[in-house]
């Protein structure tokens, strides 16, 4: 491990002010689950941390439109059991339970799970060629062995995939990210704007800018009908998704009213689709309907080999969701 600085902020303004004042080799750390790791790597090399796991940004507040704010700081765990988050957003809370171990839960803050970086395993290798660790090297696993890796949104510089399993859910809810900026200004941007698809530079991995603080996650008022979050994976616990599914559905007289489809495990963020959610609406709860809505999400989508079997495994798992919460709806 490489020699850093340390201090502890007691507020947001200080903490961005460490971050500006130690310039660009200065990082927030707060649960450091994901960080710590990086740096023992050395992919990850800040020559200064400013620890924000002490901010008071802890809290689960109510709103008045009947929604939530979730402090950037509350833990995993905490969250997942919330009995307001339970209660009114329970495909954030099965999200969360299904993400790393109990362990890594009670660790790991909220706003660190936003923040957390890919887990492919050619940027964890610092002999592999890969775009998003070191810009214009390449990426191995195009080529490679990519069984993990994106089937929408990549691009040829980059097909790593967003581990979040909370994110996920969040797309679904239509989630609010709110930042602090060196400015003292605060910003409020739609979790579906939040994360970068790779493109040319896929090591710009979200729309925060040098110094800016992730203070919380805002909830609007939960939406009609069922929830439920499905999470397909190698092992049962502890392992990142192959494919997982939010959905929310909402059904009048047999006839599907609202439905919100997200995947994770399938693109560098959170992948909403419209196109499902259109070919659902106004429709019987059928298979066949569902099987026309996971035609419509995959319509775009590409393997890459190992990868290959990610759409059809998609598409099932879009389908078996979908039943399962328009039977409960």
């Amino acid at each position: 491990m490489r020699p850093f600085s340390y201090e502890r902020a007691t507020d947001a303004p200080g903490a961005i002010a460490a971050v500006v004042r130690a310039g660009p080799g200065a990082r927030y750390i707060s649960g450091g689950t994901n960080l710590l790791d990086l740096m023992k790597l050395e992919i990850e090399r800040p020559t200064h941390l400013v620890d924000i796991s002490r901010l008071p940004q802890r809290a689960i507040e109510e709103l008045p439109d009947g929604g939530l704010r979730i402090g950037a700081q509350a833990a995993n765990s905490d969250t997942a059991a919330d009995m307001r988050v339970r209660s009114r957003y329970p495909v954030l809370s099965e999200a969360l339970l299904s993400g790393a171990s109990g362990q890594l839960r009670n660790k790991a803050s909220m706003g660190g799970n936003l923040l957390q970086r890919t887990r492919c395993p050619y940027f964890y290798d610092i002999a592999s060629a890969c775009n998003k660790r070191e810009p214009g090297t390449g990426c191995a696993a195009i080529g490679g062995i990519n069984r993990i890796h994106a089937i929408l949104g990549a691009s040829e510089h980059c097909i790593a995939t967003f581990p979040s399993d909370m994110a996920v859910a969040l797309a679904a809810l239509d989630a609010q990210v709110e930042i602090l900026g060196t400015d003292g200004a605060a910003r409020s941007v739609p979790i579906h704007d939040f994360h970068c698809l790779p493109g040319t530079t896929p090591h710009v991995e979200n729309v925060l800018r040098p110094g800016e603080l992730l203070t919380s996650i805002v909830l609007p008022p939960p939406p009609a009908g069922r929830q439920r979050y499905r999470k397909v994976r190698d092992r049962a616990s502890y392992e990142f998704a192959l494919v997982s599914v939010a959905a929310i559905v909402a059904m009048e007289r047999g006839v599907i009213a609202t439905a919100r489809v997200a995947f994770g495990g399938v693109a560098a963020r959170p992948w909403r689709s419209r196109d499902a959610e259109q070919a659902l609406l106004g429709r019987p709860a059928t298979m066949a309907v569902y099987r026309e809505a996971a035609e419509q999400a995959m319509k775009g989508a590409v393997g890459y080999g190992h990868n290959d079997f990610k759409v059809d495994l998609a598409k099932r798992t879009l389908c078996r969701t979908l039943a399962q919460v328009a039977q409960e709806a």
